[in-house]
């Protein structure tokens, strides 16, 4: 399943690296001419290329794949550029399109934004057929805008809850095999009760607090409650009745119920020392924590708050500038950067669910009787951004140009109600900051 098709409206982890400056990329550009299309070319020469510096191993990963590309054939030579991941965002936002290079990565939830400011252009006449029918529904569905594809990445993300199987059997707890079986957020709330009279100072949960929940791991990790309640951050371009509908209000009722239940988590390792039983986090932190439980560890959906669990997805993707006069050679880079061994060494490195059917399969860790099998399962349920029904589980943040607005004022509310302020209220007053920057911005359509 693809997202929908209509008009462009939109860190601890290898999946929220978002949107630095959220200002300054909400503001941007004007839409302006609808023709983003990049030139096809020879096909050969030196093309140019961007990628956010990440973790070290990442970042070896895609040194060696442009080595290999490189060394492979002589038609086509591949200049990399790293830029470090805490200004790549600003550097494209802030950079005109005619500057950009042939191919460049970006973070999911900034692509529809950089295709309404023209910096991105469709890629299906570019990479082969291959790869696109290679590429996962999931990662397809953050990657496409009116059925164009502008964004494929090597690996995807998602959320679960890991689980200290010994304290969660001490404390008599029956827990969720898979995602058919997820607990309701009631069943969550008694579990959270009962584990709490076997823990000493009552602290039974980790949120990643200590990231921060108005930082883009608050939207991320969180959104999903909004979605299994079935509301959502965003519909036909508005907030108000969807982001504050009374299921929305009641289940954030119910997570901020959750509060005195958890660990703040100052050290960050309050899962893996055996403070916590429970950890509300994403796939990234599964080495970690498999080396600190080992066999007692456990994988668990999010809870069911009536619409079906829900998980976010997304993550870096690669894409074609709007301005590459070598469109040809960069498709043909790309479906080098994008076949098994390329994306194999680049969720080898950093532990994340491969964005391809073929190395989703091969994995270790994420194919069927995998330990992280679980994240593969919600993967295959995509609901893109817009169908958000109860069959369906990984849901892809709004494909919108205003995202930045949706996130900042989303993960605002969030912390506000942690903190213990009315959900309807908050929730409220961020509907009304959402709709008002839409149509401050002609709903972030491109003209």
């Amino acid at each position: 399943m693809s997202s929908t098709s209509r008009k462009v409206r939109r860190t601890a982890s290898t999946g929220l690296a978002l949107v630095l400056p959220l200002a300054a990329l909400a503001a941007c550009g004007g839409g302006g001419s609808t023709d983003t299309s990049a030139e096809a070319g020879s096909g050969k020469g030196t093309i140019s290329v961007w990628a956010h510096q990440g973790q070290k191993s990442e970042d070896t990963a895609i040194q060696n794949a442009v080595k290999s590309f490189n060394s492979s054939q002589k038609d086509i030579k591949v200049d990399l550029k790293l830029i470090p991941g805490n200004d790549y965002t600003k550097t494209i936002t802030t950079t005109d399109a005619s500057e950009l290079p042939d191919v460049m990565e970006f973070d999911g939830p900034t692509m529809a934004n950089f295709v309404f400011n023209q910096k991105l252009a469709p890629i299906d006449d570019y990479v082969s057929a291959k790869t696109l029918s290679n590429a996962t529904d999931a990662i397809k569905a953050q990657g496409e805008i009116d059925g164009k594809h502008y964004g494929l990445g090597q690996y995807d993300s998602g959320l679960g809850i890991y689980g200290n199987k010994k304290l969660l059997d001490a404390a008599g707890v029956k827990y969720p095999t898979s995602v058919d079986d997820a607990w309701t957020a009631d069943e969550f709330t008694a579990a959270l009760k009962a584990l709490k009279a076997k823990d000493s100072d009552g602290k039974v949960l980790d949120i990643q607090e200590n990231n921060g929940l108005t930082t883009e791991w608050g939207t991320y990790g969180f959104s999903p409650i909004v979605w299994s309640a079935g509301g959502s951050l965003l519909k036909d371009g508005k907030a108000e009745g969807v982001l504050d509908s009374p299921e929305t209000v009641s289940a954030l009722k119910t997570f901020q119920s959750w509060k005195s239940d958890v660990d703040p988590n100052t050290d960050g390792n309050a899962f893996a020392k055996s403070r916590v039983p429970l950890s509300w986090v994403g796939h990234w932190m599964y080495p970690a924590y498999s080396e600190a439980l080992g066999d007692d560890l456990v994988v668990l959906p999010l809870p069911d708050f009536g619409n079906g669990p829900k998980t976010g997805q997304g993550s870096w993707a690669w894409g074609i500038g709007a301005d590459s006069k070598n469109a040809k050679a960069a498709g043909t880079f790309l479906d080098t950067l994008l076949n098994d061994e390329n994306v194999a060494a680049m969720t080898t490195a950093n532990g994340a669910p491969p964005a391809t059917k073929s190395a989703l399969a091969a994995s270790d860790l994420y194919k069927q009787g995998g330990p992280l099998q679980l994240f593969s399962d919600q993967l295959a349920k995509p609901c893109g951004d817009t169908d958000i029904a109860k069959s369906c589980v990984a849901v892809t943040r709004p494909l919108t140009a205003g995202y930045p607005t949706v996130t900042a004022k989303f993960a605002e509310a969030l912390n506000s109600v942690y903190s213990g302020a009315d959900p309807k209220d908050a929730l409220s007053k961020a509907a009304k900051a959402i709709d008002q920057d839409f149509s401050d911005n002609a709903g972030y359509e491109i003209p």
